[in-house]
């Protein structure tokens, strides 16, 4: 049976209201939460990886809420639910968002928005939106079998199909991969293979990703080092990996993610891809897992050797 998480009484001081003056002056707002993921190992493994960090969320919404100013609080309560989504494996969430101490006369209580969203509701919207990395980079991807890591609902793999790649996507979170297959079929595009797979059950024997059976491979806002092995013995010689994810400055300057063994040092990408060839590499301010925000990322796109004939 499905489970929800509950959170409630989140507290920000958040500047939000018509008025300038509610925009110049915190003021308390109360968040609670109730969302559901697929989380059903972590009843029986007693792991964190296995659910949700409801204390990564509740800094997330600090973040967002305290992180600059807004006119109406339907506007933050929809922020928080589209960044929920793309940075959490949240099928479904209920937010009641509210200021316990409206600047109105004659209401006592407080004054807020429910909304109540799933992750279907927005998969449309993000499937149109891939990194603008892999935008300015797809001319360099040899035509063939992509492999799409952590490909969650799919973006990067529907842009792909769409322009004549044949990609397999990968991902912990079934229901997110059955939302990318529907999404798929809607638009006619056959070239889509999707697997749900737990890349992290153990650390000292990552799963077997096949040897020599991708043209390229993408990796987009995730990272787990014990896989890079897997990764690169997949990848068909002379073929491409494309590899973009949070660097440690985002978790000091931005607070996310919230542990910082999810990001990586500076340079520490070109040392896990020693021995290909460096195409592109940079480091710096870029666009979020969202395209709506930005952050400190790494971004490679790196060459197998060749073996020789």
């Amino acid at each position: 049976m499905p489970s929800s998480i509950v959170v409630k009484g989140i507290q920000l001081s958040a500047r939000c209201g018509v008025t300038e003056k509610e925009r110049q002056h915190p003021q308390p707002i109360l968040v609670d939460l109730i969302f559901r993921c697929p989380n059903q190992p972590a009843f029986r493994s007693d792991r964190l990886s296995d659910t949700v960090d409801y204390g990564a969320i509740t800094q997330r919404i600090r973040d967002i809420g305290e992180g600059k100013a807004f006119s109406l609080i339907e506007t933050l309560a929809e922020k928080i639910c589209q960044t929920l989504f793309h940075e959490f494996p949240i099928t479904h969430l209920k937010i009641w968002i509210r200021k316990i101490r409206p600047p109105l006369n004659n209401i006592k209580g407080s004054v807020g928005v429910q909304l109540i969203r799933s992750r279907q509701h927005i998969a449309s919207t993000d499937l149109m939106h891939p990194a603008p990395f892999l935008v300015s980079q797809l001319s360099r991807l040899p035509h063939g079998k992509i492999l799409d890591v952590a490909a969650g609902r799919g973006r990067h793999a529907v842009y792909l199909a769409s322009k004549g790649f044949s990609v397999h996507g990968i991902d912990r979170d079934a229901d997110a991969l059955h939302d990318l297959q529907t999404q798929a079929q809607e638009a006619g595009l056959s070239s889509i293979t999707t697997e749900s797979i737990d890349l992290e059950v153990d650390p000292q024997n990552p799963p077997d990703l096949g040897t020599a059976a991708y043209d390229a491979i993408i990796v987009f806002f995730y990272l787990y080092r014990p896989l890079f092995p897997q990764l690169l013995k997949a990848l068909k010689s002379g073929g491409i990996i494309m590899y973009e994810t949070f660097l440690l400055d985002n978790h000091i300057h931005r607070q996310h993610p919230r542990r910082k063994e999810f990001c990586l040092e500076a340079n520490e990408l070109l040392t896990l891809l020693q021995g290909f060839r460096i195409l592109h590499y940079e480091e710096g301010d870029h666009g979020g897992p969202s395209g709506k925000e930005r952050a400190f990322t790494a971004q490679a796109l790196a060459r197998k050797p060749s073996t020789p004939a």
